[in-house]
């Protein structure tokens, strides 16, 4: 085994080293190379929570590489600003902000009619819009808030542009999970966390854990129209969520923090890359494919995502293909 692939291991099971900023500065020695200059050029690539943290920073590294980005953002104003900070950097920049709560499942249809009014295709969507309440809550239509913004809602809106992804010909989906979802096991006993003192943290983690593996089944679901789906983790970044919902650990950790474009690399280079067409289903980090457990007790059993994929389609009213 080559000695970068040896360092390489060490550095993701070491957690601290991996996830933090040391773990690009030494992966770059090896990693893949990044996309070309225009690789993205005349395509469209949709980014949910854009208008910070590693959303904006997506949807300012799709830009550079030359697609048309739409920032879907619950808030118009501050996905204008966002918009405005970008064009300050990338003035050629083509961005185009559109009000999207990915949480508010009623509203999705509208979104996706919208998106599909001004492009037949869409490159790629990507799912980075996160919440991590500090107690638990749920949305207008009694759905947890955690689970409907980081598994519900992008659930739905998959399938309500799978047509414009599949007519791209490249098209490709990125759900933006965490590091933190290695804690956690697949609940399906307790989707809605309604068991136990709710802890914020726990719910996040839970919930990424469930973007991983809807993943691996809407790579399945969509691999005859030559969509490519896939997971990844950005490590440990110096995001607005994480300065107000993690402020103690920013302080333990934040010299080693990644700057928001150091987390959302992984992303960026999956929309334009050959690897992110040429494969699906795989959970990505630091652009090399990663197990989604390193202890039994996390694992889920197949019977467990297919159950995932279940919940999602009866609380989603999408029509069930797969299993």
């Amino acid at each position: 085994m080559p000695f970068s692939a040896i360092l390489d291991q060490a550095l993701d099971r070491s957690v601290v080293l991996g996830f933090s900023r040391i773990g690009p500065l030494l992966r770059r020695g090896w990693w893949p190379p990044d996309p070309a200059p225009g690789s993205l050029s005349g395509s469209v690539v949709a980014v949910t929570g854009a208008n910070s943290g590693l959303g904006k920073a997506t949807a300012a590294g799709a830009a550079r590489l030359g697609a048309q980005v739409r920032m879907l953002c619950r808030s118009v104003e501050r996905g204008a600003q966002a918009r405005a900070e970008i064009l300050r950097e990338l003035p050629d920049a083509d961005l185009h902000v559109d009000r999207c709560d990915v949480s508010d499942l009623a509203s999705l249809p509208e979104v996706a009619d919208a998106l599909r009014a001004v492009t037949p295709r869409v490159r790629a969507l990507v799912h980075n819009a996160g919440v991590m309440p500090p107690e638990r809550a749920e949305t207008p239509a009694g759905l947890e808030l955690t689970l409907a913004t980081h598994v519900l809602g992008p659930h739905l809106l998959t399938h309500l542009l799978r047509a414009p992804l599949a007519d791209d010909g490249a098209g490709r989906v990125v759900f933006v999970a965490s590091g933190g979802m290695y804690t956690q096991r697949l609940r399906m006993d307790d989707p809605e966390y309604t068991e136990g003192e709710y802890s914020p943290p726990v719910a996040y983690a839970r919930t990424k854990r469930m973007q991983v593996h809807l993943a691996e089944s809407w790579a399945r679901e969509l691999a005859a129209e030559r969509v490519s789906v896939h997971s990844m983790h950005p490590g440990w970044a110096d995001t607005p969520g994480v300065q107000t919902s993690l402020p103690g650990f920013r302080k333990l950790t934040g010299p080693f923090l990644r700057s928001a474009e150091e987390g959302a690399d992984t992303t960026v280079w999956l929309l334009a890359a050959e690897e992110g067409a040429r494969t699906s289903g795989l959970f990505w980090h630091d652009r090399a494919p990663r197990r989604t457990s390193y202890l039994s007790r996390t694992a889920p059993t197949p019977g467990e995502v297919d159950e995932l994929w279940r919940f999602c389609v009866d609380e989603t009213g999408v029509p069930p293909r797969f299993p």
